[in-house]
């Protein structure tokens, strides 16, 4: 079967679940142990698994690929979606134009009006997604709230702006000044699409990653309304 291969992993996720790298070797091997054929690869390298359809390239790619083939394999639903609504939308879509969906434990079973359990199955698999994408975004907040609280910067990914250097965040001015390019570009009236690529085009980089997202971008533009010294989360 010929199928199009989408793999996905949050800048957070990368050393708990897995590289980009590691995600398609498995997925290369799986499909080689069934006698499927891979016939396209797209990947979201650094985006939240929360994230809208329209706002992960990797995840629109896939989906337009399913044109010339059989269906979609992810290593699991956690990496299609975080999101309950997202995951069932971009399945529906699937199955809407005669497709097939796959994870690694196989293959993603159609609803079936006569088996209403398959589908309450399916989607409390994608509740506890969602769940621990929560639980994930709690952490992060209340540790946030305990560094401010102590004062200073005691560790962490710096935002994109700033480089650590010991305990200490300092202005990286390469990266301010693409913060002042991306903020002048966004006053021209470019939407964040379009400022990635313009972006892109420059050959500035985001601080992790080769390309710019959308939700980055947002960040961005979010912080850069107050100091980014005193703000070390990461992009």
């Amino acid at each position: 079967m010929r199928l199009v291969a989408y793999i996905r992993v949050s800048t957070g996720e990368q050393e708990r679940r897995g590289t980009i790298e590691q995600q398609r070797d498995a997925v290369r091997i799986w499909a080689k142990s069934n006698g499927h054929r891979i016939v396209g690869w797209c990947a979201d390298d650094g985006v939240s698994g929360s994230l809208p359809v329209e706002d992960r390239p990797g995840l629109t790619d896939a989906l337009a690929k399913l044109d010339t083939a059989d269906g979609i394999a992810v290593r699991e639903l956690g990496r299609l979606a975080r999101d309950l609504t997202t995951q069932e939308g971009v399945l529906a879509q699937v199955w809407s134009h005669g497709k097939r969906a796959f994870t690694l434990d196989g293959e993603v079973a159609r609803d079936d009006p006569d088996d209403p359990m398959r589908t309450a199955m399916r989607q409390t698999l994608g509740v506890f997604n969602q769940l621990e994408r929560g639980m994930i975004r709690a952490r992060m907040r209340a540790g946030r709230r305990a560094k401010r609280g102590r004062g200073g910067y005691i560790g962490g990914a710096p935002a994109f702006g700033v480089r650590a250097e010991g305990r200490e965040l300092r202005p990286d001015a390469a990266e301010a000044a693409t913060v002042a390019r991306i903020l002048e570009l966004r006053e021209s009236g470019l939407s964040y699409r379009e400022v990635a690529s313009a972006l892109q085009a420059e050959g500035r980089r985001p601080k992790r990653g080769k390309t710019w997202h959308v939700e980055t971008l947002r960040r961005v533009v979010g912080r850069a309304e107050a100091p980014m010294i005193d703000r070390p989360t990461s992009d």
